[in-house]
């Protein structure tokens, strides 16, 4: 784990215990994805916010929003002393992000599924007025349980959007819904070019979404575990959906501390 990842992580239990509430151990496992995306691959800033040239990135799965929120903050989309407002009346940081409030979020993600079928339709405008941004979207793999997910897919890959990149955090949560087989392939079958990657190391995962393709949209399995980056939430399942009180905070810091040592 990088210092980045873990001082991000960090920020998100701050502003976890802040607000009372949160769904951790799916935020935690996108960190080094949203980490890859922020410092390496888009091309979004401040300044560009709302430039039509601009790199659009999507968050379907909205159980990260925390993560996305704490990370746009550091970016300096807004102040981070705004982090510890979440979750209060009036406050822009909360739970589910709102585009119209919030500089940097470009959906007001939820509801399953609906994420990406939004990134579709925004490659097909940018490809139609030939613009040369990228459109990036993050859904959890429990989303695959969704027929938008599906639908999207066919729509992406009849209109060869190769300005698209669908990004799978594969932490293994739809194996609890439906046995879905062999993911890759059938990505594949729907006209992906399709990789599976270690989605907590961050040079794999730069790699993976960085491999040239031409013609047809491309979807990254990162491979993930929930509460990555704290052997405490790795180990509870009772951190899928609540915050630490301050003393739990002190102790989840530590652990945060002690795994970025480690790895």
């Amino acid at each position: 784990m990088t210092k980045a990842a873990e001082q991000l992580r960090i920020s998100i239990l701050k502003t976890a215990c802040y607000g009372r509430d949160a769904n951790l151990q799916s935020i935690f496992s996108s960190v080094e994805i949203l980490r890859v995306l922020y410092d390496r691959i888009l091309a979004v800033t401040p300044e560009i916010v709302n430039s039509p040239d601009r790199d659009y990135f999507i968050l379907s799965k909205g159980q990260s929003t925390m993560g996305l929120l704490a990370l746009l903050a550091e970016k300096g989309f807004f102040p981070t002393e705004e982090l510890k407002t979440a979750c209060q009346y009036d406050s822009r940081i909360s739970m589910q992000a709102d585009r119209t409030k919030v500089p940097g979020i470009e959906i007001s993600a939820g509801s399953l599924g609906h994420g990406f079928p939004i990134a579709a339709g925004i490659a097909f405008s940018c490809k139609k007025q030939h613009r040369k941004n990228q459109i990036y979207v993050l859904a959890g793999d429990g989303e695959m349980n969704e027929g938008t997910m599906w639908e999207a897919l066919l729509f992406a890959a009849s209109e060869k959007l190769d300005n698209l990149t669908l990004i799978i955090d594969d932490n293994d949560s739809i194996s609890e819904m439906l046995h879905i087989g062999n993911l890759r392939c059938k990505l594949e079958t729907f006209g992906f070019d399709t990789v599976i990657t270690d989605g907590h190391c961050e040079d794999s995962l730069y790699a993976a979404l960085t491999r040239p393709h031409r013609d047809m949209p491309r979807a990254v399995i990162a491979k993930t575990m929930r509460g990555y980056g704290s052997d405490i939430m790795m180990n509870d399942r009772s951190w899928f959906h609540r915050a630490p009180d301050h003393d739990e905070l002190e102790k989840l810091c530590e652990d945060v501390r002690n795994f970025g040592a480690k790895k």
